[in-house]
């Protein structure tokens, strides 16, 4: 087996790169990544001999194509839509399977920011969508679409849950990193960056699609504020969420819910802030006027807390997870719950977000360059990890010490 890692620079990349390098039967793991010494420091911590570095700008398409038709899968590790789609057709057109870990279902892509992907000439989104899709099924491509943290393991268990009712109704999933609870509490906004933060504050500003009284409804993100009690794994706290775009092929695939959405974990109090952010203006992208010149508000409050919520030496992250499916099991009402407390491994340096996202990446792409998954086309982890590669899935997972509690329950 040949795996390809786009971003392979990066904190996801290089926990990628790391999960695959330590995998049977995968002999070259490739990196892609703009600057040759940084790559060099992924293949120095992963510290193995079956890396193969690749510096090169995706913008290159022949260059691109030329080493993606070198591998068996890609794994696209970045976090903006342009580096995704860019990937995404080179490798389709190859003939080449790929993995993505961003909140983008590729069938029909996000209206909102689209961070300077280009339609071709005369297609809307949904038509370039569609488009993508064909031309993976005929050249016998599958894009294993959203497979990380969320999108990723709230999609697969989400769904295990609904296989498991004879009716389901209401699905909530609920996922987060979030800071250590003492780093959160000297913390702006109770915050710690473990992604892209620029990333993570346009996931606050988009629009995004639920599933209320069966119906698909657009809703602002940030908003539809839950608190709960998380009690697993020895745990003792409150969180609260918000709806964010982290499980987009959700509301297609499963319309038959009466509620749908996914929502992001954080701290008592982030939220609040956020809305105080929103409220301002501080987060839009509208330029405005100051002392005569123009300056872009998000611009300048990234460039003011970013630096603020950087781990210092010594902090770590926690990933959490609470997904309920609700619906009804032999004439009775029943809660189908998986739940998941994920901690920093300081010994092998990963933080959490980079575990869980990183890893179930990895294994998806194994999963593909085995041929244990049929499917083709663009199909998001709740199609195609079912059954049997579920359970293998979630061995997958236990091996890599990430645990995922499942309860059943009367309601």
């Amino acid at each position: 087996m040949k795996i390809l890692v786009v971003g392979g620079s990066g904190a996801m990349g290089r926990a990628v790169a790391w999960d695959l390098a330590n995998v049977a039967g995968v002999q070259t793991v490739g990196l892609v990544g703009r600057r040759r010494e940084a790559l060099e420091e992924t293949a120095r911590f992963v510290g193995s001999g079956n890396i193969v570095l690749h510096p090169l700008d995706i913008s290159d398409r022949p260059a691109l194509t030329k080493v993606i038709g070198g591998y068996d899968v890609v794994v696209l590790t970045l976090p903006d839509r342009y580096t995704s789609y860019t990937v995404v057709e080179a490798s389709i057109s190859t003939g080449v399977h790929c993995v993505d870990m961003l909140e983008e279902y590729h069938r029909r892509p996000d209206a909102y920011e689209i961070e300077g992907l280009k339609l071709p000439a005369g297609m809307t989104l949904e038509q370039y969508g569609d488009y993508l899709h064909e031309t993976a099924l005929a050249k016998g491509v599958l894009f294993l679409d959203g497979i990380g943290f969320a999108p990723g393991l709230s999609n697969i268990t989400v769904g295990e849950g609904i296989r498991k009712l004879d009716v389901a109704e209401r699905a909530v999933a609920r996922v987060g990193g979030i800071p250590r609870k003492d780093v959160a509490a000297r913390n702006p906004l109770r915050y710690m960056i473990t992604w892209a933060f620029w990333h993570v504050l346009r996931e606050y500003m988009v629009k995004l699609y639920i599933l209320k009284d069966g119906q698909r409804v657009e809703v602002d993100s940030a908003t539809e504020l839950e608190a709960f009690h998380f009690t697993d794994f020895g745990q003792d706290e409150m969180l609260e969420c918000c709806v964010t775009p982290g499980m987009p092929s959700f509301v297609y695939t499963r319309p038959n819910l009466t509620y749908f959405a996914e929502k992001t974990v954080r701290w008592p109090g982030h939220w609040q802030g956020v809305q105080t952010l929103k409220e301002c203006g501080l987060l839009s992208l509208e330029p405005v006027e100051v002392n005569g010149v123009k300056v872009v508000p998000r611009d300048v409050l990234l460039a003011l807390i970013e630096p603020r919520l950087r781990a210092r030496p010594g902090d770590t992250d926690v990933c959490v997870m609470w997904n309920t499916v609700d619906g009804r099991k032999g004439g009775k009402k029943v809660r189908i719950s998986y739940s998941m407390w994920d901690e920093a491994d300081t010994k092998l340096r990963f933080s959490s977000m980079a575990r869980v996202t990183g890893f179930p990446a990895a294994i998806g792409a194994v999963m593909i360059a085995q041929g244990k998954i049929k499917e083709r086309g663009i199909v998001p982890p709740e199609d195609c990890i079912t059954g049997p590669l579920y359970a293998e899935f979630m061995a997958q997972l236990e091996k890599r010490n990430i645990k995922i509690l499942e309860k059943i329950e009367e309601m």
